[in-house]
């Protein structure tokens, strides 16, 4: 191998893996809303649509309600357990989407950092792209953080698909037996098993996204940290200002997730009136 061929990899190494992690980022965004109805189906029964699962759902609803027990019926048993293959084949690709494009967008604002040598228009698209970058992460990773939930509490997933304001007799009739009971013992230690169950998972449903909101607080926190220790050490005007907006952003979102835990919190010890809420106006 030439001298030549050896010096100039350096160089083109990082357009290859940014082409690369590009094209994989694509290929897992498409992935991530077409792949979960199709690899959910595998070794189950499928659904050919949104509505066809929702008029599944309402069916075995009403059925589950009428029967009076903790346990699934099996029609609803069938569908529960493909929401939980759907949401856990979702969360899976979301989670290899976030780390193409956490990956993706470190190696754009490192390239920004050493673009001394390239126009302003070059140095722009190279901001311009990192930041956009880093918001599809953070949408990456709301759906990872979404779909942990939907994976470990499927039943409470699902009922945010059923029609509140229903003309089906059946399902309407259902959801004012729930509302009533509600209402008549918001804070009882105990109700029919239909209703104990999804209180008991509807507080199952908001605890897991504490404890990941939680989790993800502690990372940005540790990240807000290392951004601005490095903003101290560093002497260069531009690594500055990158680190400085960096660890501004990485302040606020530290805020909005420990407050979103907060609230999730509450919400799974009260999860009761918070149910009754939910039948009364969906969230």
């Amino acid at each position: 191998m030439s001298p030549t061929a050896v010096s100039s990899r350096p160089s083109t190494l990082p357009a290859r893996a940014l082409g690369l992690l590009s094209a994989l980022a694509v290929v897992l965004g498409a992935a991530v809303f077409l792949a979960p109805p199709l690899l959910a189906s595998i070794g189950s029964t499928g659904y050919s649509s949104e509505s066809a699962l929702r008029d599944a759902l309402t069916k075995a609803f009403v059925e589950y309600w009428a029967a009076g027990q903790r346990d699934y019926t099996p029609a609803l048993d069938q569908t529960v357990d493909y929401w939980m293959r759907f949401h856990l084949a979702k969360a899976v690709i979301a989670l290899a989407l976030l780390a193409v494009l956490v990956t993706l967008s470190v190696l754009l604002w490192k390239a920004f950092l050493r673009s001394e040598t390239l126009s302003a228009a070059r140095r722009s698209t190279l901001a311009s792209t990192g930041a956009v970058t880093g918001l599809l992460a953070l949408f990456a990773l709301l759906l990872v953080i979404a779909n942990i939930q939907g994976t470990f509490a499927p039943f409470s997933s699902l009922l945010s698909m059923l029609p509140m304001h229903t003309a089906d007799p059946e399902l309407a009739r259902t959801l004012t037996q729930i509302n009533q009971q509600l209402a008549d013992s918001p804070g009882a230690p105990a109700h029919t098993p239909p209703l104990d169950a999804m209180i008991s998972d509807f507080a199952r449903y908001h605890a897991i996204l504490a404890v990941v909101a939680a989790t993800v607080a502690i990372a940005l926190i540790g990240t807000t940290i290392l951004f601005w220790r490095r903003f101290a050490r560093s002497s260069d005007g531009r690594t500055r200002r990158v680190l400085a907006s960096f660890g501004a952003c990485s302040t606020l979102l530290s805020l909005v997730v420990i407050v979103l835990a907060a609230v999730n919190a509450s919400t799974a010890a009260h999860s009761a009136p918070a149910l009754a809420g939910f039948f009364a106006g969906g969230w």
